[in-house]
């Protein structure tokens, strides 16, 4: 336990932090937070004629200033919890398992009424703000591409079809620069409205049967694109019988 020179010094010094802090924050009005919207720091009237990027900016020094505050009002909390341990004499112990804290460890952090074992800095939260499963990405979450081979319409498709309008993205944002800024987006190679390529060009009728191959231009790319790797189809050769030709009788 801290003897009564060394507890009147470490109260001496939670005292003289907690009065700089609390004239800190009242010379910068609570670090701009006493005023009523965020426009009222810049001297803006509105978000009318601002670009979106400065507004960006704006909030993300607001949310800045938030976190900044809440970290400082939480150390007077500390503070005040620490100098009411004091007046109750009950400094120098661990709330927890009332083991008699070392003194260097309060001289290094006066605020503390822990000890290293039982200080709340060691347990890791594991909550997330909502917000994050909003914003975060679809990929992975809402990505239903890799579940047995899913083709419905999920996240990633609704951002595919959204980023065909145009994206912020140029062709020196790819590894590999695309050919066309109509393709300025992942997987803009992807076939929209059909899975394989022949699909967009070949129909049955509604007993599947009488295949009729449409011709079109993608149905002269697709075979120039098999006539040049030498093969019959995109996943090899067929049998030469043309009965069943994707299986085989027993």
């Amino acid at each position: 336990m801290p003897s009564k020179e060394q507890l009147n010094q470490l109260k001496q010094q939670l005292q003289q932090s907690k009065q700089e802090l609390e004239e800190k924050l009242s010379d910068n009005g609570n670090l701009g937070l006493l005023r009523s919207f965020a426009h009222d720091s810049t001297g803006e009237l509105s978000s009318f004629d601002n670009h979106p990027g400065d507004e960006g900016t704006e909030l993300y020094e607001r949310e800045k200033d938030i976190a900044l505050y809440e970290h400082a009002r939480q150390y007077v909390d500390e503070i005040n919890h620490a100098i009411q341990a004091m007046e109750a004499g009950t400094y120098g112990k661990c709330e927890v398992c009332q083991v008699e804290i070392p003194l260097e460890r309060l001289q290094a952090i006066p605020t503390t009424t822990f000890c290293k074992v039982h200080s709340p800095s060691q347990n890791t939260s594991q909550n997330r703000p909502i917000e994050e499963e909003v914003i975060s990405p679809p990929f992975g979450k809402f990505d239903n591409d890799d579940q047995n081979e899913s083709v419905i319409y999920d996240a990633e498709d609704t951002w595919q079809e959204v980023a065909s309008f145009g994206t912020s993205e140029s062709p020196s944002d790819f590894a590999y620069p695309p050919d066309d800024y109509e393709d300025m987006y992942v997987e803009s190679e992807e076939n929209i409205g059909y899975v394989e390529d022949y699909e967009n060009f070949v129909g049955v009728d509604i007993d599947g049967k009488n295949i009729t191959v449409y011709p079109n231009s993608q149905h002269e790319k697709y075979e120039d694109a098999l006539d040049e790797e030498g093969i019959m189809t995109t996943f090899g050769d067929l049998p030469q019988y043309e009965h069943e030709p994707y299986v085989e009788e027993d």
